[in-house]
């Protein structure tokens, strides 16, 4: 799922060098963290944080093929 989640990270930031994901598994649900340079973040989120939005949502189908729920949080620098 991490892979997922990077590749499209990857396809939206201006850089993808800066771009960091942390990945924490709890039992029922799995954590991502993500970092990214500060010119990127607006561009994650999206317009009334859309794209973020639909992320979450995508890994969220995603894992409930596991019975797992994701979070994904954005870590403002």
């Amino acid at each position: 799922m991490k892979a997922v989640l990077l590749h499209i990270l990857r396809a939206l930031v201006e850089i993808p060098e800066a771009l960091e994901v942390s990945e924490i598994h709890g039992n029922e649900t799995i954590f991502f963290e993500l970092r990214c340079a500060r010119e990127d973040v607006g561009t994650l989120i999206g317009k009334n944080g859309k794209t973020i939005s639909a992320i979450r949502t995508l890994l969220n189908a995603l894992a409930h093929r596991e019975n797992r729920q994701v979070v994904v949080e954005v870590i403002e620098p």
